[in-house]
This record gives structure tokens, C-alpha cells and sequence, in this order.
């Protein structure tokens, strides 16, 4: 298995810049409980199809292309936790994120890497967002920064939640049949904070899933 270190919808007509909603609704509410929610969430083993032979091997965590266009920039400034495993799943949520990208700049929610990255109400949360995208006629462009990571495990260790922040002050949407890029004023709008449930795949060597995402938009504690 190949993996990259990391160093890494709602859309608004008037500025087509995505803003990932919580699936399932409401904040975790978790407080420092062991149990995460959304954590008993299955898995299923991804249908992986060959990666494009023209993609560099850095692109291709786990034998899957998650490779972006030059203009599409997703950085994760992220502290490796210590824990293998919350390594392992930081990395794969990065890889959920860059998948939905993916899938935005190629117009389909059929992609192989969003399967491959997601399960259950992640990848239903994954396809509606591309969605949103495809029916607004926009791709992305600019710079999108996520910070801030933390990670927490369940007892047993087979689910991970991964938190972090999100500023997308200098990511646009962008009309793909004119090119224009939408660009808009920096607001609170532009931050927001992320909560996404990643569970391992028992035959993944490693692989873990986006099982549930919670995101708080507008969020000030990100400013």
C-alpha cells in the first residue's frame, strides 16, 4: 500500500463556493465521552477501479487517483497525532475531501476515489455535494486551508473522528462553460468547522472510510 504524508452542500448561486452541511443534521455533542457519534456506522469494501497511469504515485494513496487540476488547491496544515491509526485516518479524511473535489472537477459522483474514501451517510453526503456543484454549472478554483486537527478514538480503536477548521476566504466556484470565477468578500461565511466520523475497513489494509459528517458554517472559534 502506497499512502502520502499529508503536510494537507449547500452552494450559493452568488458566489458558488461550496459549503459543506452537516448529514444527519445538528452539532456531535459529544463532549470527552469515549463514544463518538456515528461511530457504529458500517463499512463496505470500496470497488476500486486502475488508477489513470498518467497520475503521479503520490496521487494514488492506497492504489486510488485523488489527484486535483493545478487550480484546485486543498491544504491541510495539519500536526500528525501519535496514535497510527488517527495518522492513517487524518490521512484518509484528507482523501475524503480531495475525492469530492475530484469528483466536482470531473462532473461525476461515480469517481473511484469517493468510493474508495467513504461509506453509509458520508458517501450519500459526498454524492450530494458534487451534485450541487454539477446542477449550479460550477467547478472550483483558488486555495482551501484546513487546520486545527484533532482526532479522537473509540476504545476499540476501529473508529476515529476527525475535527478540524476550514477557511475558504480564497476558494471560488468558477462557470465551467464561461470560466468566470465567482469571486466574493471574505466573511465569517468562509469558515467553518468539521467533524467527520472515519471508520476502518476490516479488509483495507489500513484504508478507513468517512462514515458521518457534522460541519458547523460560520464558524467563529475558526476566525
Amino acid at each position: 500500500m502506497k499512502r502520502r504524508t499529508l503536510p494537507v452542500a449547500v452552494a450559493f448561486a452568488a458566489t458558488a463556493a461550496l459549503m459543506l452541511t452537516a448529514c444527519g443534521g445538528g452539532d456531535d455533542n459529544s463532549g470527552d465521552n469515549d463514544k463518538i457519534t456515528g461511530a457504529d456506522q458500517g463499512t463496505k469494501k470500496p470497488t476500486k477501479s486502475a488508477a489513470p497511469s498518467g497520475a503521479p504515485a503520490e496521487d494514488k494513496p492506497d492504489g486510488v487517483d485523488v489527484s486535483l487540476p493545478a487550480d484546485i488547491n486543498l491544504v491541510f496544515d495539519w500536526d500528525k497525532p501519535k496514535d497510527k491509526n488517527e495518522v492513517a485516518a487524518m490521512e484518509d479524511a484528507g482523501n475524503y475531501l480531495r475525492a469530492i473535489y475530484r469528483g466536482v472537477d470531473k462532473r461525476t459522483t461515480k469517481d473511484a476515489a469517493l468510493a474508495a474514501y467513504a461509506t453509509g451517510e458520508g458517501l450519500h453526503y459526498g454524492e450530494v455535494q458534487i451534485n450541487e456543484w454539477i446542477k449550479g454549472g460550477w467547478t472550483a478554483t483558488g486555495t482551501r486551508r484546513h487546520y486545527d486537527a484533532t482526532t479522537r478514538s473509540t476504545s476499540n480503536g476501529s473508529s476515529v473522528e476527525v475535527a478540524f477548521c476550514s477557511d475558504a476566504s480564497k476558494f471560488y466556484g468558477k462557470e465551467v462553460k464561461t470560466g468566470k470565477v465567482l469571486k466574493t468578500e471574505p466573511s465569517l461565511k468562509d469558515f467553518g468547522y468539521y467533524q467527520i466520523i472515519m471508520v476502518k475497513v476490516p479488509t483495507g489494509e489500513g484504508l478507513w472510510q468517512a462514515s458521518k459528517v457534522f460541519v458547523e458554517t460560520g464558524a467563529e472559534k475558526c476566525r
